[in-house]
């Protein structure tokens, strides 16, 4: 028996399907034409750390390298609210083996000037060139990381689950990745090793989301005795509604507080992470359900294997 008054998400399904088409294409138009804003960690740059007697004001000292021509700085808290962490590209004419050479000298200019500009005693605690080669194997290695955890992730549903059931779920999680990365592309949002944690935790949590769906949507299929499909998919749907709508508010909660309190280094991270959970919570519905719909789930893909011999163990 279906529940009363739940909302037709499937009578939806193909508005969402178009919608969530659109934003893929865009998003994948978007990287293969801008790419990413790499951060330091895939760029090689000077890291310049500086400790101040007094707590740093980031709007002065962002106003100071501004105005001294480091408009692409970028100025993050470090350690402490009396320690910064300034970060700038590296002069690509500055020949390999003078790049630590040229680091200690920006350090010296760097203190100097937001010496000079500040009320403060600034203390130059150390400046190191920072090569692209970790941030690249790194992100080399995430990038495999991901796609062997789909891998492993569409293998287990399967088996959990059902085959149409893995596709859903893939299909959501590839969904989630690739507009979060097409939102960070359109609008020139950095992308640095921060975000890519931030991608492998999406699969993580949309993946999540799509279980419980997926677990309501088997047992409705072997349990209810009437409805179509489409019905049987909505009513999981609305049954799971609010355990998927509390769990993304306390996320988000939580995500929102890092944003605006965590300061700039956490930034990327928080942001990446809003968006794929907002994007999680909406393939769980949308998109996972969808896939299954479209690709002929019937209740006799997901009966229980009938137990060889079982018409004789009731027999006397």
């Amino acid at each position: 028996m279906l529940i009363e008054k739940q909302i037709d998400f499937m009578g939806q399904r193909r508005i969402a399907g178009f919608a969530s088409a659109a934003l893929v294409v865009i998003s994948i138009i978007s990287l293969a034409v801008n790419s990413l804003e790499l951060g330091l960690d895939f760029t090689s740059g000077t890291s310049v750390r500086l400790g101040y007697s007094e707590s740093v004001v980031m709007s002065e000292v962002n106003q100071t390298l501004d105005d001294n021509g480091y408009e692409d700085a970028v100025v993050v808290s470090f350690g402490s609210d009396r320690e910064i962490r300034v970060i700038l590209a590296v002069d690509e004419n500055v020949a390999i083996g003078d790049q630590a050479a040229q680091a200690a000298v920006v350090g010296e200019t760097i203190a100097a000037l937001l010496g000079s500009n500040s009320s403060s005693e600034v203390t130059l605690l150390g400046s190191d060139y920072v090569s692209s080669k970790v941030g690249s194997e790194l992100a080399e290695s995430g990038g495999i990381g991901m796609l062997v955890a789909l891998g492993i992730i569409m293998a287990y549903i399967s088996v959990r689950f059902q085959f149409k059931f893995a596709v859903g779920a893939v299909v959501a999680l590839a969904h989630d990745l690739i507009i979060t990365l097409g939102i960070f592309s359109v609008f020139r949002m950095e992308f640095n090793l921060n975000t890519l944690a931030a991608l492998l935790a999406i699969i993580g949590y949309s993946l999540n989301d799509t279980i419980v769906v997926s677990d309501r949507i088997r047992e409705n299929f072997r349990r209810m005795r009437k409805g179509s499909s489409i019905e049987m998919v909505n009513t999981a749907l609305n049954q799971t509604l609010s355990r998927t709508l509390i769990t993304s508010l306390t996320t988000l909660l939580v995500l929102l507080s890092i944003l605006f309190i965590g300061g700039e280094s956490t930034q990327g991270f928080a942001i990446a992470l809003i968006i794929g959970v907002v994007t999680g919570t909406y393939s769980s519905i949308y998109i996972a359900s969808n896939v299954i719909l479209y690709m002929n789930v019937t209740r006799e893909d997901l009966m229980l294997p009938v137990k060889e011999g079982a018409e004789l163990d009731n027999l006397p």
